[in-house]
């Protein structure tokens, strides 16, 4: 009689297997800027803080954080998106080449502008730098047809040597609805989840195995307020299931933990690992859809893959600025409970 795994069994089980996946990843690749300084003094021509510059780091943010993760959980990623031909999409591919990761399906535009969010963060000498100020540099033209062409192109062909396809929709055009629906319709997906991270327009996407948003995303899409309102919760989470016809749902809450909701079976609270007490949110969301993915394409049930997504939520909101999860990190989580 075979001797039945524990919990934590099963879940170092599904850890050890991502070594052996592959995931595409297509969406919005974002350079994620960190501009820290020291408080000096206060300006004699505006009542502002005078910073001196200490440091500046740029990571890889949006779908390119969800990439860095996945490629530090072990797993294969094929990356496929846009980026401009300037400094931060050079930095973002010199980023993605340092890992190993094929920037292959990353097509560089001349003249574009790569997304890039800025963040200022001060303090004092010895002390923790607070975020001040963030700016925001965006691309002031859509995505033209033939850099669409050819992202449906490059996602076809990954997907065909994929366990999972992840969709990481920041809304700057190239993950959408209308791109995933070209994607699909000429090429079979073959069965391997898709799941999908959308800021903006999750409603809009069909043929998702599951999503990941977050609590404001979800009353954003539905247009209703949720609050402490468990009650409300529960039937949003409930309404989104129906609508995208989805096979799991796993709703994030911040200190409150993630709610997954499945098509058999009641919702599962599932308390936050670690201390509510987090030091940076950015990026979190990433990690979290990362990680599911990657549970899933392993063959993980709806549950196990929450659980580990969380436990990698945990672990990466107690880091500053845009952070990943490696797998080692994730196995001593599991292991210590």
């Amino acid at each position: 009689m075979q001797k039945q795994l524990k919990p934590a069994d099963r879940l170092v089980k599904i850890i050890e297997s991502f070594s052996k996946l592959t995931i595409t990843v297509l969406g919005d690749l974002i350079a994620d800027e960190f501009i820290y300084g020291e408080i000096s003094r206060v300006s004699r021509e505006a009542p502002v803080l005078i910073l001196r510059h200490r440091d500046r780091t740029v990571v890889p943010g949006g779908a390119g954080n969800a990439v860095y993760n996945l490629a530090d959980l072990g797993v294969t990623v094929l990356p496929v998106g846009v980026i401009g031909d300037d400094e931060p999409g050079r930095m973002l591919l010199h980023a993605f080449r340092k890992k190993h990761i094929s920037v292959s399906g990353i097509r560089r535009i001349k003249g574009r502008t790569t997304v890039t969010k800025t963040r200022v963060l001060a303090g004092m000498t010895h002390s923790s730098r607070q975020q001040v100020i963030r700016i925001d540099r965006e691309p002031d033209l859509p995505l033209d047809r033939s850099a669409m062409r050819d992202m449906v192109y490059q996602t076809r062909g990954y997907v065909r040597a994929s366990d999972a396809l992840l969709i990481s929709d920041y809304g700057y055009g190239a993950a959408t609805p209308q791109l995933f629906d070209a994607i699909r319709s000429r090429s079979t997906l073959n069965g391997i989840p898709v799941t999908l991270d959308s800021r903006y327009r999750a409603l809009s996407y069909g043929g998702i195995t599951a999503a990941t948003p977050n609590e404001f995303e979800l009353e954003e899409a539905l247009r209703t307020r949720i609050g402490n309102d468990n009650a409300r919760l529960m039937a949003a989470g409930k309404a989104v299931m129906q609508k995208m016809k989805l096979q799991s749902l796993v709703i994030t809450r911040g200190k409150d933990g993630m709610v997954l909701f499945t098509r058999k079976g009641k919702p599962l609270a599932i308390p936050i690992h670690g201390s509510d007490e987090t030091a940076d949110v950015t990026g979190a969301g990433d990690t979290v859809i990362a990680t599911y993915t990657a549970a899933l394409a392993a063959g993980a049930d709806a549950e196990s893959a929450a659980r580990l997504a969380n436990y990698a939520g945990g672990i990466v909101v107690m880091k500053r600025g845009t952070a990943t999860v490696s797998r080692a990190e994730l196995l001593l989580a599991v292991t210590e409970g």
